[in-house]
């Protein structure tokens, strides 16, 4: 693993304050793995045997049956992802495939169990992620119930264009279709709420949306700081 890419998931909340030993042994002991994109990673009802980092790339983590499937988060870089099934070594509840070639480091969830155990700072950082990981599930369920798909796109183009410090453009970075399935929407109401926000400024040019009455579309949304703060965003 190159000094880079070591640095950037030192970086992560999660792994910030371990003991240089503990990160060491974690990285020593690990696999960072390159995959093009559409790549299944990890499957539903799978043992956790590693817990995974995104380095370089995006990853959609999903859950299908026969008849439907539907996207439960967006892990951009660098990000963590499965960390509760690795704690209890338990099997997974979803399943994760990349979309666009992407960097995974692998994590085995022995070694992280053990560090767990071993480094009192580790544990902290594993509580907090955690409890992180918990108030964002509530601020999307709140999303979800209290706000129409027009509502939700709306919260969601403006966090975009905070995040990536545009004035007036947001490049969606995913298929339209997994857009829609993240914010709880078929392919068919995410064309109709595109429509519903051309009334508060919003035109789409393929991948690009131009946001041309910031302040209308803001009006239109009225953001909650309960709901869409930066850390609700991929």
């Amino acid at each position: 693993m190159r000094p880079e890419n070591a640095a950037k998931v030192r970086q992560l909340q999660l792994f910030r304050e371990l003991h240089h030993n503990t990160f060491r042994e974690l990285i020593e002991t690990s696999f960072l793995q390159r995959f093009p994109r559409g790549v299944s990673l990890i499957r539903e009802n799978e043992p956790a045997d590693f817990l995974h980092v995104v380095v370089e790339g995006l990853v959609e983590m999903y859950a299908a049956t026969d008849m439907r499937e539907t996207t439960l988060e967006i892990i951009p870089p660098v990000g963590t992802f499965i960390l509760a099934a690795v704690l209890n070594d338990q099997v997974y509840l979803q399943s994760a495939r990349t979309l666009e070639p992407s960097s995974i480091l692998m994590i085995p969830a022995e070694k992280v169990r053990l560090a767990m155990e071993t480094d009192q700072a580790f544990m902290r950082a594993i509580v907090m992620e955690l409890a992180a990981s918990y108030r964002r599930t509530v601020k999307d369920l709140k999303s979800q119930k209290m706000r129409s798909g027009a509502e939700r796109l709306a919260n969601w183009l403006l966090r975009m264009q905070r995040e990536r410090g545009r004035h007036s453009l947001v490049e969606i970075p995913v298929e339209k279709r997994v857009l829609a399935s993240y914010l709880g929407m078929t392919p068919e109401n995410l064309s109709r709420a595109f429509l519903t926000l051309r009334s508060y400024g919003v035109k789409v040019h393929g991948a690009r949306v131009e946001i041309e009455q910031p302040e209308a579309l803001l009006a239109f949304a009225k953001p909650d700081p309960l709901i869409d703060d930066p850390e609700n965003i991929f």
